[in-house]
């Protein structure tokens, strides 16, 4: 496994090691429980490997050319930055995915998400092969980077949780 993906699975196991189905669901009013961050995060990867399979089955990128948040991905795939108070695309939003059903399946799709990856990176070479929908064309090594640095930061919000 590429070690950005290695390291972002370290880091949700870490952030909800322990922790039984009444952590996993408290939230404060207004805010997501864990469980909802990592339904989140799962609906991330899943989206990502669909576009990935996309891209194998056409045999081509998929790049949409248009010009998106460039500083924003910038921070985060090259400074590792993920600013806060963003909202998150409807897509992506929790649905109600049970604690433990989301708690088993994410770890499954960080590693089918790595494993489609590297077959993209393979087949396609180090150019940019798809875009995100906020911050446009990334490569496979961008994509690697926006996923650690993005579920980092969620990995944080959870260790927040965990101490209220």
């Amino acid at each position: 496994m590429d070690k950005k993906l290695a390291e972002l699975q370290k880091a949700l196991a870490s952030a909800i090691a322990d922790m039984d189905l009444d952590d996993l669901t408290r939230h404060p009013e207004g805010k997501w429980s864990a469980a909802q961050i990592l339904e989140h995060l799962n609906l991330t990867y899943i989206g990502t490997i669909k576009n990935f399979e996309r891209c194998l089955a056409s045999g081509k990128s998929a790049v949409d050319p248009r010009p998106r948040k460039r500083w924003s991905r910038l921070l985060i795939t090259r400074l590792g930055y993920f600013p806060s108070g963003g909202k998150s695309p409807p897509r992506v939003e929790p649905r109600g995915m049970p604690p433990q059903q989301v708690k088993a399946e994410i770890v499954e799709n960080i590693v089918r998400m790595e494993s489609i990856l590297r077959e993209c990176e393979t087949r396609f070479g180090r150019r940019p092969i798809a875009s995100h929908p906020v911050f446009g064309a990334l490569t496979v090594s961008e994509w690697r980077k926006f996923h650690l640095v993005h579920g980092k930061h969620h990995a944080k919000q959870i260790l927040r949780l965990r101490k209220s």
